[in-house]
């Protein structure tokens, strides 16, 4: 008689869920705990070179063609992001590979009495253990985006080479300040004696970003003044432009930037705001020497899902975006505008912090029909409920709610036509659980809270 093999069990990693317990006890501001850690482990973030990517939108992007274009050149890199969309590893990648869960789970389990002697929290232990994953790996040079802020952010125990800021606008404002200038002050804090900063600053933001930079001797390199992201062109298949630079005549900038120049370039990243991205990390990389054709090669094929990402559902265009903030909730709108006008259907969730009525607002005219659902995996999540109150205040389209995301997509379907477009928006969390059921997989079981 043939005896039906059992079903594997799942791997189990006790450390990976001594690290999400974490989240529950919070954020904390502040860098003695993570120089304390670091210091414990051997200073991981000393052993090689460092970029350090801080703003409030775009900064992902940024990180990810930055890192690409680095390792196009040659350069074997690391690249720390967050949050993960979908696995943990995803955090720490290297020559563009995330860690496995197995990776992972050794990792932390090398950091954990270290961590527990001195007090760490969630985010001070992941970037603990992706530092080592990069001293392991023997990188070259690593690009870490800032988690929060940036003055007391944990990555900014590190000496970076370079510091970008995308931009400052409002978000996280009960810990980071009520204004955008107060914001891009401790958006500053990741600048370093003579480091040269690159920007996409404007306004009164960017004046503060150039007084702090001028404190410390810190060369500025401006998109829009110093480089420029031109002839812009955006489809469902990428976005083309060129990017232009003037001379430079900054103290280290590499023979190609001592002149005026220009380089075509076209990236899989959809909407025009990733122009202004890719320009950003593009100008970086040249600016850290990487040859003209190395970066024109890595930015055709970086994808960075979960962002404006066009995926195929039941026959629909269906598009993930994690815009959870208003600006980046303006910029998805002002893109699908541009693509093909509006959107048959909105699926939305939020966390229950974010500025829920500014977000929905920019959002009215994204689609004719809005279901609201919430992330199973995220207590920090908005009660559907909740937003469909809000919803009535600010919205004009005829709006639902699902229970869950599976839900909301088959109610999707049945409130589309084929070929149309479905789009899921508001949280990464939300997004990372349509991934899943998009891919076929089973997603992470832990609680996700950052």
């Amino acid at each position: 008689m043939n005896v039906p093999e059992a079903a594997p069990t799942p791997p189990h990693h006790p450390n990976l869920e001594w690290l999400f317990g974490l989240q529950r006890f919070g954020m904390r501001t502040g860098l003695e705990v993570t120089q304390a850690l670091l210091s414990r482990l051997g200073s991981p973030h000393l052993a090689f070179d460092t970029v350090l990517v801080g703003g409030t939108n775009g900064k992902g992007s940024v990180a990810r063609v930055l890192a690409a274009c680095l390792q196009a050149s040659g350069a074997r890199t690391g690249l720390f992001t967050s949050p993960h969309l979908q696995r943990v590893g995803e955090r720490a990648r290297v020559a563009g590979e995330s860690a496995t869960d197995a990776d992972m789970e050794r990792l932390v389990a090398a950091v954990r009495p270290e961590a527990s002697a001195v007090g760490a929290t969630f985010f001070e232990v992941v970037t603990a253990a992706c530092l080592l994953r990069f001293v392991e790996a023997s990188v070259d040079v690593a690009v870490l985006e800032v988690g929060l802020g940036g003055r007391l952010d944990a990555t900014n125990v590190a000496a970076p080479d370079l510091t970008i800021v995308t931009g400052v606008a409002l978000d996280h404002t009960a810990v980071l300040g009520g204004t955008p200038e107060a914001i891009a002050a401790e958006k500053a804090g990741i600048l370093r004696p003579s480091v040269p900063l690159i920007t996409g600053a404007a306004g009164g933001t960017l004046e503060v970003l150039y007084g702090r930079a001028e404190e410390l001797g810190a060369p500025v390199h401006v998109l829009g003044h110093d480089f420029t992201a031109s002839e812009v062109t955006t489809s469902w298949g990428g976005t083309s432009f060129t990017l232009e630079w003037r001379a430079s005549s900054h103290h280290g900038v590499p023979a190609l930037l001592r002149t005026a120049g220009s380089l075509q370039l076209r990236s899989p990243l959809v909407g025009g705001h990733q122009a202004s991205n890719v320009a950003l990390a593009a100008y970086g990389a040249l600016r850290l020497g990487a040859p003209a054709e190395a970066v024109q090669q890595a930015v055709a094929v970086t994808h960075w899902p979960g962002r404006l990402e066009a995926r195929e559902y039941s026959g629909r265009r269906t598009v993930l975006d994690g815009a959870h903030n208003p600006q980046a909730a303006r910029a998805l709108a002002s893109s699908l505008a541009a693509l093909e006008g509006q959107a048959a259907v909105l699926v939305v969730g939020m966390s229950e912090d974010k500025a829920v009525a500014e977000v929905l607002t920019e959002l009215r005219a994204v689609a004719r029909h809005v279901i609201f659902t919430r992330a199973t995996s995220s207590p920090r999540s908005a009660a559907p409920q909740a937003l469909l109150e809000t919803w009535g205040a600010v919205g004009t389209a005829p709006a639902e709610l699902a229970s869950e995301p599976a839900a909301a997509l088959r109610r999707a379907v049945q409130l589309s036509q084929p070929g149309q477009t479905v789009v899921v928006a508001g949280s990464l969390f939300l997004v990372a659980e349509v991934s899943d059921l998009l891919d076929g997989v089973e997603g992470e079981t832990y609680e996700r809270w950052q």
